[in-house]
């Protein structure tokens, strides 16, 4: 067998991999639609608004000032999806913030976002996400504007 096909082989299983369909594997999993009035509730019933802001949205005063306050939503190049969202509420470590200090949004490299797990039901975690996901809006992309090409004379 040649290196080519040797090497065609390892990424063709290689992406057929990424394709897993195994017991863990995300693929198919959806939830309801949520409702995004019910969404905002939820944050504000569940104090997220004391370490978040939320672009647009009139939020009830804080008690006292966070160390950072972390946004949310407003306009951005690249929207988060419906799973990014999920795994960030349910799992604040998995990925952080970005933008900010290591230091001011983790401590040991866990987020010190509070796990709401065990007091956020199924239908909180669907609204929220429907309020936070309909907070983002795309920026338009503005191409590069490069001048025309010169040709170069007798070439074609």
């Amino acid at each position: 067998m040649s290196r080519r096909w040797t090497g065609l082989m390892v990424l063709v299983l290689g992406l057929a991999a990424g394709c897993d369909t195994g017991p863990k594997s995300g693929r198919g999993f959806t939830l309801p639609e949520g409702d995004r009035q019910r969404g905002q509730e939820a944050f504000v019933a569940l104090q997220c608004y004391a370490c978040h802001d939320v672009a647009g949205v009139d939020l009830p005063e804080r008690s006292e000032e966070p160390q950072r306050l972390v946004a949310i939503g407003g306009e951005v190049s690249r929207i988060q999806t419906y799973g990014q969202l999920v795994t960030s509420i349910i799992n604040p470590s998995h990925k952080l913030a970005r933008g900010y200090a290591e230091e001011e949004i983790s401590q040991e490299g866990k987020s010190l976002m509070t796990n709401y797990n065990d007091v956020m039901t199924v239908a909180q975690l669907i609204d929220l996400v429907a309020f936070l996901q309909s907070r983002y809006k795309l920026r338009p992309y503005d191409p590069t504007e490069y001048p025309p090409y010169l040709t170069v004379a007798g070439g074609d």
